[in-house]
């Protein structure tokens, strides 16, 4: 869930620029799990990265697009989303996994 809620938080404030720490206070959680949600959530280009600073800015518009339809889909049926998260854990793996592209 942190993954989800680090981006959706990202998201709404597009232009700003987001540490670990500045995040951690945001959504209540450790700087570790912060930092850790940003890490994923870059290797994936979901967000940008440089010098310990995450952004949307500079993120492909393919991905961009995703993250728009996440803001929709979490909008719309939360619980159910939060529900999948929490039900498989060993399953799902992170949330930035889902946006990895496998060679065929």
């Amino acid at each position: 869930m942190a993954q989800i809620e680090s981006l959706l938080l990202i998201r709404s404030d597009p232009r700003s620029q987001w540490s670990a720490t500045r995040l951690a206070e945001r959504l209540y959680i450790s700087k570790a799990e912060a930092a850790e949600a940003l890490s994923r959530l870059c290797t994936s280009e979901l967000l940008s990265c440089v010098d310990d600073i995450y952004r949307l800015e500079g993120v492909p518009d393919q991905n961009r697009a995703m993250i728009e339809q996440l803001v929709e889909v979490y909008s719309r049926h939360l619980i159910p989303v939060t529900n999948i998260v929490h039900s498989k854990p060993r399953r799902i793996g992170s949330f930035a996994d889902a946006f990895k592209f496998r060679k065929g």
